[in-house]
């Protein structure tokens, strides 16, 4: 079973929040919250565990949802697959 990780809207500014120990981090733009999800579960998944991550929009609307699978950490697959 994959782990999961959240980009959502909070309050003025975004949370990054899920299946890790440091959730939630806070960012001032969505922009940065987006590029520390795919980072942690890039990282994730470089350790050994499948990850979602889901992107949600201001509205709540999803924009994005994406599965980083674990590979032998030779990095010669993508790290993240639009699902």
């Amino acid at each position: 079973m994959p782990s999961f990780v959240f980009v959502e809207p909070s309050g003025e500014g975004w949370i990054v929040c899920g299946d890790f120990t440091d959730s939630p981090m806070a960012f001032v733009t969505g922009a940065a919250a987006e590029r520390a999800a795919r980072d942690l579960a890039q990282g994730m998944a470089d350790a050994g565990e499948a990850v979602v991550l889901e992107i949600r929009l201001r509205n709540g609307e999803r924009a994005g949802r994406f599965l980083f699978v674990p590979y032998a950490n030779d990095h010669t697959e993508p790290g993240a697959i639009r699902a």
